[in-house]
């Protein structure tokens, strides 16, 4: 194992596109992400999953694997003090793989209960260490777990709760945090067969295409392909 190399303004976001950007370029063929997968898992597929792309990130940088790179960027950012803080990107993370990796009602229920537990949990670690954009992120995590496992009446209150930190903090929170919100209010109302989810659709749609930043937009557009509708 080589020397930890972790610079000072490591950020786990950051780190975490990295990943996610590696995972990209494997899949597409690129030679130098491929020599660089293969230095850490030989024997990898023709398509490796984000775990995979986590830990390749993690060698490169001397740790063993990603919780122990992610817990020395949260240790070194917080001088170590900050627990909430790393157990609120955490759960975080892994609930939205649960999520992408395809959640649902036909999910093994203990998976199910994972990922809708450590939505919980995050949020809770998020209201003790960040901000109220923090919060209503995490709101919105908990109704995306819920109305993906069909718990409809938990993903409208946590849906709601986070339209109203918006509306009371609006300031506190970006553009995409808008779409977002709007999305899992549409979301639910189409499941319920509400006679407003067209419409609510149609803003969510409206507030992700008006998302400045690129990359975030194309995020927003994503997830309202996503299913459950």
């Amino acid at each position: 194992m080589q020397d930890k190399t972790l610079p000072d303004s490591a950020d786990l976001s950051q780190l975490r596109a990295q990943a996610k950007e590696l995972r990209r370029a494997y899949a597409g063929g690129s030679p130098a992400a491929r020599a660089r997968v293969q230095a850490v898992l030989p024997a990898a597929k023709p398509e490796v999953q984000l775990r995979d792309a986590q830990l390749v990130i993690a060698r490169e940088h001397g740790f063993d694997g990603w919780r122990d790179l992610a817990a020395a960027v949260v240790a070194q950012q917080s001088g170590g003090r900050d627990l909430n803080r790393w157990f609120g990107v955490e759960l975080n993370n892994g609930t939205w793989d649960l999520i992408d990796n395809g959640l649902s009602e036909q999910s093994p229920r203990a998976e199910q209960e994972q990922a809708l537990y450590a939505a919980y949990a995050a949020t809770y670690h998020w209201m003790q260490a960040g901000t109220v954009a923090n919060q209503g992120r995490g709101e919105h995590l908990i109704a995306t777990v819920a109305v993906a496992t069909g718990l409809l009446d938990v993903a409208g209150r946590h849906a709601g709760r986070c339209a109203e930190l918006i509306a009371e903090h609006p300031a506190a929170f970006a553009d995409w945090d808008r779409a977002f919100a709007a999305e899992a209010l549409a979301r639910v109302a189409s499941r319920k067969g509400s006679p407003d989810a067209g419409q609510l659709k149609a803003e969510a749609h409206r507030l992700a295409e008006a998302v400045e930043n690129p990359e975030e937009r194309r995020i927003c557009l994503e997830r309202l392909a996503a299913p459950p509708w």
